[in-house]
């Protein structure tokens, strides 16, 4: 399934492989020197959400952005290797 930014709010997450999505994140974070509280302060959620997004257990696409959006990423980045 190809998955696009102007589309991303129809994705079922299910069909993300969440690991890969994870490790993303994860690693988009660290290429830029922000904690886990630095990221979470950021884009505004709770050091929790960030931790269950990092570890593969939550692909929410609107916390997706907003990740994205305080890494200065395009969304597109977690969803492609």
């Amino acid at each position: 399934m190809s998955i696009s930014v102007n589309n991303l709010n129809r994705v079922q997450t299910e069909a993300l492989q969440a690991d890969d999505v994870a490790a993303r994140v994860k690693a988009a974070r660290e290429t830029v020197g922000y904690s886990i509280e630095d990221l979470a302060v950021t884009c505004g959620l709770a050091n929790d959400e960030i931790m269950e997004i990092e570890d593969g257990a939550d692909i929410d696409p609107a916390k997706l952005r907003r990740i994205a959006t305080a890494l200065q990423l395009p969304p597109s980045a977690f969803l492609t290797a």
